[in-house]
């Protein structure tokens, strides 16, 4: 990763009218202009998220990502949201395991408007008491809606079980014993620590703007920010074999197994993209063919891959009636076993990279996707990284570099098993499961 300018010092870079400029705090703003489209999309990010919370503080980044609309001293919360709506605008945040987003979309004529409220709720949101009661209500009313979605509950019930014991395991909305017990001082004083820290915010722009004209909105707002230390290391993580069974009176049981996956950073990753877009990632790969189109086991069944900076897991949901679940894991064995064993053809290969391709394409046609493809290219890789080099990347994907990580992946030692529904363990044999 190339290392940051020397603070103090202003760098600019242009690359394919992405521009760069990392400010003398260490503030790092970038922009990609469009001219062909209506809208600007603006976010600001921060290199911080579930996986830097303790336990005892499980969601508390997701509930500073509610505070911060709900009022400054210059706007209350209703006033924000009736300025972007009087507009046309969306103006919104997402939490994730490493990083925090606040965005606002826009039409290109309002670009002071962004900035404006953007700026406001992140540089001096209030964190009013009685707010923070009421945001407290919502988040347990958001916790108790997860659990009661199974198709969302056994994904956090899985990352529980896959990263027993670690950050990477925490719920990103937290758990209800620790959102009770979180309070003012305790939300400011991490918001304070681990947001308002220079250089970790990236400023994000995509749209109908020049990079000049968002320095200048920009000008002086966050003066304030000293240039302050980076994150510290990250907790390693090292998987391990578990089989979790959460018995529920339900329709179908929900099950979700998964062995590991790939980092950020890994130079693999491009094969993985390939392995999960033919595997399970669409509705003509293997997995949907076999389990849904073939067999009718099951209406939802896809995999998936979530990689972070340093590590990651490659997964696979499906939901099916209990009588069903060891027909359709029996399939899903069966299919990893093809893969490892038999070479993928070659016209399998070139739909999968198509695919890829295609929806990489497709998806930068919208300032929200561009503008997070330049942030996250910030956090990960601290360059941009054009789509030229992604899609050579892909292509250059051989099927022996696809099988190569299929029998690195799929080690009976990294496979874990998250089954929540009418099952328990004595209905699906040991042995099945590769378990010793």
């Amino acid at each position: 990763m190339q290392a940051p300018s020397p603070p103090g010092r202003e760098l600019c870079t242009v690359m394919h009218m992405v521009h760069t400029t990392l400010l003398p705090n260490g503030i790092k703003v970038v922009t990609e202009q469009i001219a062909h489209v209506h809208s600007v999309c603006i976010g600001i990010w921060v290199k911080t998220g579930s996986r830097f919370e303790t336990r005892e503080q499980q969601g508390i980044c997701h509930f500073i990502e509610h505070m911060l609309f709900k009022g400054t001293p210059r706007h209350k919360a209703v006033e924000i949201a009736r300025r972007i709506d009087s507009v046309g605008g969306i103006i919104n945040a997402f939490t994730g395991k490493e990083y925090t987003c606040f965005y606002v979309k826009i039409l290109k004529q309002h670009l002071s408007l962004a900035v404006e409220l953007l700026t406001d709720i992140f540089l001096n949101s209030l964190f009013s008491p009685d707010d923070i009661e009421k945001e407290r209500s919502v988040i347990m009313q958001e916790i108790h809606m997860i659990k009661d979605t199974p198709d969302d509950y056994i994904q956090d019930l899985f990352n529980e079980s896959y990263f027993f014991d670690h950050p990477l395991g925490y719920p990103i909305q937290g758990e209800a014993a620790t959102i009770q017990d979180m309070g003012r001082n305790s939300l400011v004083s991490f918001f304070t620590s681990e947001y308002l820290q220079s250089q970790r915010i990236i400023i994000a722009a995509a749209g109908d703007l020049t990079h000049e004209q968002l320095l200048q909105e920009l000008s002086g707002s966050f003066a304030g920010l000293a240039l302050a230390q980076d994150q510290p290391a990250v907790d390693s993580f090292a998987p391990q074999q578990r089989v979790l069974f959460h018995y529920r009176k339900l329709e179908q049981v929900h099950v979700c197994m998964g062995t590991v996956g790939l980092s950020q950073l890994d130079p693999q990753r491009y094969a993985l993209y390939v392995l999960n877009a033919l595997f399970g990632g669409s509705m003509s790969s293997r997995l949907f063919q076999e389990i849904r189109e073939q067999q009718g086991l099951a209406y939802s069944v896809y995999s998936f891959a979530s990689a972070y900076v340093d590590t990651g897991v490659f997964g696979i949901y499906m939901g099916v009636k209990k009588e069903l679940a060891q027909q359709a894991i029996a399939i899903v064995l069966r299919e990893i076993e093809k893969l490892k064993d038999e070479k993928i053809s070659a016209e399998e290969l070139s739909s999968s990279k198509e695919q890829l391709k295609g929806n990489l394409l497709l998806s930068i046609e919208s300032t929200d996707n561009r503008m997070s493809r330049l942030a996250k290219s910030e956090i990960y890789y601290n360059s941009y990284i054009p789509i030229e080099d992604l899609v050579a990347e892909i292509d250059a994907v051989t099927s022996d570099a696809v099988q190569e990580l299929a029998r690195m992946m799929f080690n009976q030692k990294f496979v874990n098993y998250t089954f929540l529904g009418p099952l328990r363990e004595k209905d699906l044999p040991k042995k099945f499961l590769f378990i010793p």
